[in-house]
C-alpha cells in the first residue's frame, strides 16, 4: 500500500507539473500569435485622394498658367473624386510658389504647375532654395505653346515691320511687359531684342493680368504674351494682335504670320505648362496623377482651349516631362548668358 501511495503521489506532482505547463504555453500563445499576426498582415493603406488637392501657380491670378491650372484642376477632380483647388503664389520670378510645393509634404496633396521659368531660373540665379532637379516629380507635360504678340488697339504699331522700325529708332524707349525675369514673355522678347538687333526694356510684373492690365492702360507698349492671357482679349478686340512666336503660323491664329516670316527669320519661341510634386512622393501617387492628367487634356475643355489657343496637348509620362525641360533649359542658356540677363 505505501508503494502504491508513492506512485500515486508522484504521478499527481507529474499531472501537475503538466497542467502548469499547458497554461504558461497558453498564456505565451495567446501573447504571441496576435503580434505575429500583426507583423504579417500590413494595415490597409488608404487609396489616394483622401483629401483636398492643391495646385500652386507661381503667377497672379489671371494669367495664362492661371487659365491652364484650374481647367486641369476641374478635369482632374472629376477623376479622382476630390476637389482640387488652386493657390496663387506669385512673385520673385516664380520662385515664391515653387518653393512653397518644394518644401510640401511629398504626399501628393501638394502640386506645382510649372512653366518656362522652370527651365530658366538656374541660369538666372546663382543659388535658388530649391534645386529643380532633386526637389520635384515629374507628373506630366501637360501641354506646349507659343506666345503672342500684342499692342494697345490705339497703338501706332500694326505689325512686327513696325515694331522693329519703332524699337530701332528709339532704342531702351519701348518697354515690353513680363511676367517676371526669365519668364517666356520676358526671354521671348529678349530673343527678338537680339534677333531683330533692337533694344526694348523688360518691364517684370508678377504675372500676366497685371502686365495687360498696363498694356491695355498704356503703360507699356508690347507684350510677347501667352495665348491663354490673350486670346479671348484679342478676339474682343481690346488688344491688338500682330504675330505669333511659332516657327510657323498656328492653325488656331492663321490670319496671324509667325514672328519668324514678319522680318525676324528663324525666331521661334515656345512656352509649356507641366505639373510637378515634391521629390519622394510615392510612385503610385504620381501614376495616379499622371493617368488622371491624361484623360484630363481629352477633355471638351482642353480641345476648346486646344483649337482657340493654339495648345498642343501632350499629357505624357513623367519622364517626357523631365526630358523636354532639360533640353528647354539647355537651350535658353546661351541667351541667358549671352544677353546678360540678370536678376534684381
Amino acid at each position: 500500500m505505501a508503494s502504491g501511495g508513492i506512485i500515486n503521489q508522484d504521478g499527481a506532482r507529474r499531472n501537475g507539473f503538466a497542467v502548469r505547463r499547458w497554461l504558461n504555453l497558453a498564456i505565451f500563445a495567446c501573447a504571441v500569435v496576435p503580434a505575429v499576426a500583426g507583423l504579417g498582415v500590413a494595415p490597409a493603406r488608404a487609396e489616394y485622394p483622401e483629401k483636398i488637392i492643391k495646385i500652386v501657380v507661381p503667377f497672379a491670378a489671371g494669367g495664362g498658367t492661371d487659365i491652364i491650372a484650374r481647367t486641369t484642376a476641374q478635369e482632374i477632380q472629376t477623376d479622382l473624386g476630390k476637389s482640387v483647388i488652386i493657390e496663387n503664389k506669385p512673385g520673385a520670378g516664380t520662385i515664391i510658389g515653387t518653393q512653397t510645393v518644394a518644401t510640401s509634404e511629398p504626399d501628393g496633396y501638394s502640386l506645382l504647375m510649372a512653366t518656362f521659368a522652370h527651365a530658366v531660373n538656374p541660369s538666372l540665379y546663382k543659388k535658388l532654395p530649391f534645386d529643380p532637379h532633386k526637389d520635384f516629380a515629374a507628373v506630366s507635360l501637360i501641354a506646349r505653346s507659343f506666345n503672342i504678340v500684342v499692342v494697345n488697339p490705339a497703338s501706332k504699331i500694326n505689325s512686327i515691320s513696325d515694331l522693329i522700325a519703332e524699337a530701332k529708332a528709339n532704342p531702351g524707349k519701348l518697354n515690353f511687359g513680363t511676367f517676371g525675369t526669365g519668364t517666356s514673355a520676358h526671354l521671348a522678347g529678349e530673343l527678338f531684342n537680339a534677333m531683330a538687333k533692337v533694344k526694348m526694356t523688360a518691364v517684370p510684373y508678377k504675372g500676366a493680368a497685371p502686365a495687360i492690365s498696363d498694356l491695355l492702360g498704356g503703360q507699356i507698349d508690347v507684350m510677347f504674351t501667352t495665348v491663354a492671357s490673350a486670346a479671348s482679349l484679342v478676339a474682343a478686340g481690346q488688344l491688338r494682335a500682330l504675330a505669333v512666336t511659332s516657327a510657323e503660323r498656328s492653325a488656331a491664329f492663321p490670319q496671324l504670320p509667325a514672328v519668324a516670316e514678319a522680318g525676324v527669320p528663324g525666331y521661334a519661341a515656345e512656352s509649356w505648362y507641366g505639373l510637378y510634386a515634391p521629390a519622394k512622393t510615392p510612385a503610385p501617387v504620381i501614376a495616379r496623377l499622371n493617368q488622371a492628367i491624361a484623360k484630363a487634356v481629352q477633355s471638351g475643355a482642353f480641345k476648346k482651349l486646344e483649337a482657340n489657343e493654339g495648345l498642343i496637348m501632350v499629357g505624357g509620362a513623367p519622364e517626357q516631362l523631365d526630358r523636354y525641360v532639360g533640353q528647354e533649359e539647355e537651350r535658353w542658356r546661351k541667351l541667358v548668358k549671352d544677353a546678360n540677363i540678370e536678376v534684381q
